[in-house]
């Protein structure tokens, strides 16, 4: 790695770690700078915005995300397990990163293309790989059942994309719920703070599958 971009990843990495120890309204331009050991306008070298390098900060939350899911699935065949495994890394990183989860879906850096930097693509062009892997597994899952139970309920359902669509919307929800505690108080279960894969969590990610793809042995 040249220098030029020694220094850009460098500007990355000290974003990531202070997004990790401090949370996301800690990303100040300066500070990064600072903590990098250069000028505070150094960075703009590299990225034209404070959002650009934001947006470039949030990607690795996303490159993490999916190495994750990588890793948590790898020794599962059945999709329904698989799904079921990503899922609750989905929560659990929601809840143990929440700085970088917070970065990784601001509008702000999602839906503009001027935020690309060095000529990458846009910020929620990062999140399509994910999404499409949870599209084939609920596609997968659809056509599992239907082998085990021809014609059976669900068989006829929303499109994938649309399933996976209302799946994730569902993940998300109870992750932001379980952090601000909200479900917590509905379920009398521990305040926040508690282990992020609690068997309350594990039952409300099991629900949130059953409700859309159907319960496993129905």
């Amino acid at each position: 790695m040249d220098g030029e971009s020694s220094l850009r990843e460098r500007l990355i990495d000290v974003g990531v770690d202070l997004v990790a120890s401090e949370g996301s309204a800690s990303l100040g331009l300066r500070e990064i700078a600072r903590r990098a050991g250069v000028s505070h306008g150094a960075p703009r070298r590299y990225f034209p915005t404070h959002h650009s390098l934001l947006s470039a900060i949030a990607r690795r939350g996303f490159e993490t995300l999916g190495a994750r899911f990588t890793a948590a699935i790898a020794d599962m065949s059945s999709p329904r397990a698989q799904l079921q495994a990503a899922a609750g890394v989905y929560v659990g990183y929601a809840l143990e990163c929440r700085g970088m989860f917070e970065l990784m879906f601001r509008h702000d850096l999602l839906g503009s293309d001027k935020y690309a930097s060095g000529g990458g693509s846009r910020l929620r062009e990062a999140t399509l790989p994910l999404f499409d892997h949870i599209v084939d597994l609920v596609a997968r899952c659809r056509a599992e059942r239907e082998v085990a139970h021809p014609g059976g309920p669900g068989a006829a359902g929303s499109p994938p994309p649309v399933t996976a669509a209302a799946l994730w919307s569902n993940l998300h929800g109870i992750a932001q719920l379980w952090t601000w505690g909200s479900l917590q108080l509905a379920l009398d279960a521990e305040p926040p703070g508690g282990a992020p894969h609690g068997d309350q969590l594990d039952r409300l990610v099991k629900a949130v599958l059953d409700a859309h793809l159907g319960p496993v042995n129905a």
